[in-house]
């Protein structure tokens, strides 16, 4: 039996969004306040766990509808790439306890505070999606997710320009170098969600 195209596809956006930018903002309080413990790493974990648990009911929903509102392989893709963003989040969030640093380095919170950013605007992006009247408002959240992606390359390209000209062992060179590329990954994780609806829009209007 089909599920009717009625079926609330944007609410289960919202929920992931939502999750995702939560995710986000506690990995900026545990950068912030230096606090990777193995409690808040599980804490981490239960969200990412969460964000699997919708991806699962979004591709079963997916599977179970006859008519979508839109392309059923932009759906697909905007479900994994959401999914990415919590995995990466929880990835960085495992390494810093993993690697016992104690103490985030300055980038390392600029680079929170971009991914921050540019999960609230991904979430204003996806929640403007289920209205075409708010068109030019999912393109401007969309243009802000691209822009914030470009800060996090600088960031990145900084931090470890800096880390291999101030940082003496090598083996927190590795750790410190790793944490940043994948911070920045992260990042493109939000700007390939944000493709994803540009195209979306392109498709449907």
């Amino acid at each position: 039996m089909f599920i009717p195209k009625e079926v609330k596809f944007f609410d289960l956006f919202d929920k992931q969004a939502e999750n995702i930018v939560k995710a986000a903002d506690f990995y900026q309080k545990l950068v912030d306040e230096a606090a990777f413990t193995p409690e808040n790493v599980r804490a981490m974990h239960e969200m990412e766990h969460y964000g699997d648990e919708m991806t699962h009911t979004i591709i079963n929903t997916l599977n179970e509808t006859f008519i979508t509102p839109f392309d059923r392989e932009d759906i697909m893709a905007l479900t994994n790439h959401m999914d990415d963003i919590v995995d990466g989040i929880y990835m960085i969030t495992n390494r810093f306890c993993l690697y016992k640093i104690s103490k985030p380095t300055e980038y390392s919170k600029k680079l929170a505070h971009v991914l921050a950013q540019s999960t609230k605007a991904l979430q204003k992006a996806l929640a403007a999606l289920r209205n075409k009247k708010m068109m030019k408002e999912t393109l401007i959240q969309c243009v802000e997710i691209n822009r914030l992606e470009n800060e996090a390359d600088v960031l990145r390209d900084e931090a470890i320009t800096a880390l291999f000209e101030n940082e003496k062992d090598p083996v927190m060179i590795i750790k410190q170098k790793e944490l940043y590329e994948k911070a920045e990954d992260v990042a493109d994780y939000c700007e390939h969600t944000a493709n994803v609806v540009e195209s979306i829009l392109v498709k449907n209007n």
